[in-house]
């Protein structure tokens, strides 16, 4: 994305691509975040920074802070532990889901190679059926093709 289109976007359009849109502003009951230009309630990475700040800093207990920025307790230990991780940049909220194919291992993959022959195409279903009898192990053949073509086969 160019500068130019970057500025013309609003804050609120930016935080929702970002992934930092807050979805319940509403819940933030910290009164800097009521009519000020600095502190936005739709910004989940300065509310979760804030929450953190006040128990840290201004040593308010965490059942008051959570309640105060309109989290759960459980939200808060995990910022808490993603802050102590990873600094500010542990307050970004990550995309759900698996991260890549999380059943494929190293035992799966060489036995998908090995089942390979050269020159042969790469009968998926085939493969699929092999993994499932000889590792129990339940893959879908599109995941195999993937990886296989990730591996360079």
């Amino acid at each position: 994305m160019s500068a130019m289109s970057d500025s013309k976007r609003s804050k609120t359009d930016a935080l929702i691509e970002e992934g930092t849109f807050n979805p319940s502003p509403e819940k933030v009951g910290d009164p800097k975040f009521r009519g000020s230009e600095f502190f936005d309630p739709h910004d989940a990475v300065q509310v979760r920074y804030e929450m953190l700040r006040r128990v840290s800093i201004d040593n308010v207990s965490v059942t008051v802070a959570s309640d105060e920025y309109g989290v759960s307790r459980p939200t808060y230990y995990q910022a808490r532990a993603s802050f102590d991780a990873a600094g500010i940049a542990g307050l970004v909220p990550k995309k759900p889901g698996p991260r890549g194919p999380h059943k494929i291992d190293d035992e799966v993959l060489a036995f998908l190679q090995a089942q390979l022959a050269p020159g042969e195409p790469v009968r998926a279903r085939e493969l699929a059926k092999l993994v499932r009898c000889e590792l129990d192990v339940e893959l879908h053949p599109r995941t195999i093709e993937r990886v296989l073509k990730k591996t360079g086969r």
